[in-house]
């Protein structure tokens, strides 16, 4: 399975959201958080152009944030990016 990895943040209501989902399906990741990390945080901004959180990556491809995660899994494609 490709590595999943999410950046969040303590207060992010949608981070909560997006690892219960990635739990609930038993798929494993590693999390960033970056509530109070400057350096992390602007590395991600340079890596996606966003600052909102969560960002989520699957396989060093980033998928967007929590509401593109769960469109993902509605369609299906969750499921076939984990099996690549």
């Amino acid at each position: 399975m490709p590595e999943v990895l999410v950046y969040t943040t303590r207060i992010c209501p949608y981070c909560v959201r997006a690892k219960q989902l990635l739990t609930r399906k038993g798929i494993p990741f590693r999390e960033i958080d970056v509530s109070e990390d400057a350096a992390e945080r602007q590395a991600l901004v340079q890596r996606t152009g966003q600052r909102t959180v969560p960002q989520i990556f699957i396989a060093g491809r980033s998928i967007g944030g929590c509401d593109d995660l769960y469109s993902l899994e509605r369609s299906g494609e969750l499921d076939r990016l984990l099996a690549e």
